[in-house]
């Protein structure tokens, strides 16, 4: 299941970037007026256009995030709950969408633009690691089962199991 929404998120992430690319560069989609427009920007950065040039230390750090999390998913996988799964699949494919754009292209395509606030563009890709980011944030502080991604996380550099962790 992690696996299909993975892919889902990653072809729907390239697809708006292809989309965006070919409509949105002549001029931008204003959805409501004020708030919410759709624009193309190419970030040569990382988050909020920071860090601009940094292309190798990106690509570097984000084999490297990737290759601990397919070594995490494959170890864990069968204690995994399904939010772990969920959040491993939305990192996942939000770190390989923009990963696929700095290493073709040198850039990420951003499209998504809340003007109503002036906050930074982004995309797909981004909406899906920062979700991620909120449901692991939500796990950690509602979930009691010792199985959680950080607890699984942490057995994979211990000896002793978390209790709780048992296979399903």
């Amino acid at each position: 299941m992690e696996v299909l929404l993975a892919a889902l998120i990653l072809i729907l992430d390239q697809g708006t970037k292809l989309w965006a690319h070919s409509v949105l560069r002549a001029k931008p989609l204003v959805l409501i007026p004020g708030a919410l427009e759709l624009t193309y920007l190419e970030n040569r950065g990382a988050v909020w256009g920071l860090m601009q040039g940094w292309r190798i230390v990106f690509l570097i750090a984000t084999f490297l995030f990737l290759g601990i999390m397919l070594w995490f998913y494959i170890r864990k996988r069968r204690d995994m709950s399904l939010l772990t799964r969920i959040i491993l699949a939305l990192l996942f494919s939000g770190a390989v969408g923009n990963l696929i754009d700095r290493l073709f292209l040198g850039y990420v395509r951003d499209m998504i633009y809340f003007s109503l606030i002036n906050f930074p563009v982004f995309n797909v890709a981004d909406s899906a690691i920062t979700i991620a980011a909120c449901l692991l944030i939500l796990e950690t502080f509602f979930v009691k089962t010792g199985k959680t991604t950080f607890d699984l996380l942490g057995t994979c550099f211990s000896k002793k199991p978390v209790q709780g962790a048992e296979h399903e």
